[in-house]
């Protein structure tokens, strides 16, 4: 189902929870929200849609991915990079990575790691932020 987007900061500030096999529901929510929003958005995360857990979906490459409780374990080739969020008006400066390592869990709640890099590690780099709770 899509939902509103939120554009609370303060809600937006908030740590995520970790997230667990009672989310799926809510990755499936967000996955059609981003759906409905991409011609302007290519990743989103579930405090996006008001709901505090540590869920994230986006584009990887032309194929949507959903991640439960990501964490990027490992950063390489630091760039400048200025980013835009679909909660947030204007654009805002930030520091990316162009190529990191990211533990997560899949719909199954199995434990992957996988290296992204480029434009797909800056979408994960911004909705991981969103679960830590900073606002870019």
């Amino acid at each position: 189902m899509v939902k509103d987007i939120i554009h609370d900061p303060i809600f937006l500030g908030i740590k995520s929870a970790e997230a667990t096999a009672d989310d799926l529901a809510v990755a499936a929510d967000l996955l059609d929200t981003l759906a409905a929003n991409s011609d302007r958005c290519v990743g989103m995360a579930a405090n996006m849609i008001g709901v505090s857990k540590r869920i994230i979906v986006f584009d990887n490459c032309g194929k949507y991915m959903t991640m439960f409780n990501p964490q990027i374990v490992k950063k390489e080739k630091p760039y400048d990079a200025e980013e835009g969020c679909l909660s947030l008006s204007g654009t805002r400066k930030t520091k990316r990575f162009g190529k990191i390592k990211v533990k997560f869990q899949n719909e199954k709640m199995q434990t992957r790691m996988q290296v992204f890099e480029g434009w797909t590690a800056e979408i994960i780099q911004h909705e991981v932020d969103h679960c830590d709770g900073i606002l870019i």
